[in-house]
């Protein structure tokens, strides 16, 4: 055996030829990496959905089946709707609705969110508006109703007091978008994030960081940490909510055809993060706002998620503001 050739002959391989041999094993072993944490995944979130009961009810409209819940309170009937691709609303929500016990709080998981169906698509905002119309009919609300909405929820509440006069008493907003006119023209909705859900990429970030989808502060239970964490890994990046954010700006542009409703009674809450890294977010706020007879604009100190860390002073608010608009709509 002539050794000193063999290491010659290996030593005069183009380069090339052993860039390629390490890029094929580099590319195999990530391959194998992938299907290992595909099938992992697979395996813990099918133990997950068994051993949690799902919270909520079940309400079955023409697109599909959506998650409500409903806490039974005596008082004027409010409607809670999340910020884009919040994975529980019902959870992300628990505080604040503590804290607004007085009301009939409904949270509303649309398609994509919480409990409800996941495939379903067409997220316009004339779509996405019907449907929770139609859930409100089928919970047999006929009441005119007080809007809340988180972030993107903001386009919704603001495009259903146009499409649905005299069925909104109130409109609060947490740190929501304002509707701005950009174009009418849909994007592509994106295959990444599901891609990264389905490989188990955000299971693995968030073990190994869980603050990563946790919320600050305490205002959660440990139960309800454990359905954050299990329910964020099950429906990020589904396909309905890939489409939702493929007509985000679309959305916008058919939410400011028409300004707020003069005569409804509008309060918005914003959050200081926001205000302080966005310097149009405050002076928007104001503008959409200018038209609207009965209004208030509050900054707290927090993130964008403030029903994480404020909701008792959320709730106060929220609770003062009703009752002083209320009795100044029907004065």
């Amino acid at each position: 055996m002539n050794t000193t050739s063999d290491q010659t002959a290996r030593q005069r391989r183009p380069l090339w030829l052993r860039a390629l041999r390490t890029t094929t094993v580099a590319i195999a072993t990530l391959l194998v990496l992938a299907c290992i944490s595909t099938i992992v995944n697979a395996g813990i979130t099918r133990s997950e959905k068994s051993s949690f009961v799902p919270y909520g009810q079940k309400v079955t409209i023409a697109g599909g089946t959506i998650n409500v819940v409903r806490n039974g309170g005596t008082g004027p009937t409010m409607v809670l709707l999340s910020g884009y691709g919040t994975p529980a609303p019902a959870i992300d929500f628990a505080p604040l609705v503590r804290e607004l016990d007085a009301f009939d709080v409904i949270v509303i998981e649309g398609f994509g969110y919480g409990y409800s169906n996941m495939d379903v698509t067409g997220r316009s905002i004339e779509n996405i508006t019907s449907e929770i119309h139609e859930v409100l009919t089928k919970l047999n609300v006929t009441s005119p109703v007080i809007l809340v909405g988180h972030s993107v929820g903001g386009l919704y509440t603001h495009y259903y007091a146009n499409a649905y006069p005299g069925e909104v008493s109130a409109i609060i907003g947490i740190d929501p978008m304002t509707s701005k006119t950009s174009s009418l023209e849909t994007g592509a909705p994106s295959v990444t994030d599901g891609l990264i859900n389905t490989l188990g990429l955000l299971r693995v970030a968030s073990t190994l960081d869980p603050d990563l989808i946790q919320p600050p502060g305490t205002a959660y239970t440990v139960d309800e940490r454990h359905r954050i964490a299990a329910m964020t890994n099950w429906n990020y990046g589904n396909v309905s909510i890939s489409d939702e954010w493929s007509q985000i700006g679309a959305n916008s542009t058919k939410a400011n055809l028409e300004p707020l409703p003069a005569n409804l009674p509008v309060l918005e809450i914003l959050s200081s993060d926001s205000v302080s890294t966005m310097p149009n977010w405050f002076p928007d706020h104001q503008a959409e706002l200018a038209g609207v007879t009965t209004h208030r604009l509050e900054v707290l100190e927090g993130a964008h998620y403030l029903h994480w860390t404020q909701s008792p002073e959320m709730a106060r608010i929220i609770s003062e503001f009703i009752a002083a608009s209320i009795k100044t709509v029907t004065s």
